[in-house]
């Protein structure tokens, strides 16, 4: 799908990828945001379609106001590129159905943006509607709150 394309009727899922794209060096995700094809991305979640936004992507979503809350700079301003534990908390969706729940994965980061945030109210809500995937935690599962 190109940025300037506004139908996305025929698709089942929108992946929005990472890599550094959209402006990164203003604030991620700032100029994707009044993309035609971000608009129908967002059209397409409101009609109970699937879309997914990894890394940049994410970031993309959560300007754009599809995700509540804002992703902050890292402590301390540095780039971060490691790997981190996240524990399963929902496997009742198509990227985690091969997961039992509450198992522990570890995936790679790296990013300048990824410290996500939402106040108290918004995070109640996205526990009660399930909207939360994944949880960063200690390699035995111990749920943690991470900051980069």
């Amino acid at each position: 799908v190109w940025h300037e394309d506004s139908d996305l009727a025929d698709l089942d899922v929108v992946i929005l990828p990472g890599g550094f794209s959209y402006g990164d060096y203003l604030r991620c995700g700032a100029i994707a945001r009044f993309s035609p094809a971000l608009q129908a991305t967002i059209a397409h979640a409101q009609q109970g379609k699937l879309v997914l936004g990894i890394c940049n992507g994410f970031q993309v979503l959560t300007e754009a106001g599809l995700l509540p809350g804002a992703l902050m700079r890292n402590r301390d301003l540095h780039f971060v590129c490691d790997r981190v534990s996240l524990r399963v908390d929902r496997t009742d969706l198509p990227w985690t159905q091969n997961y039992p729940a509450d198992q522990v994965i570890t995936l790679p980061i790296a990013h300048g943006e990824g410290c996500y945030y939402a106040d108290p109210d918004t995070l109640k809500q996205l526990e009660d509607n399930r909207q939360i995937v994944f949880r960063y935690c200690t390699a035995s599962g111990e749920a943690t709150e991470a900051a980069n």
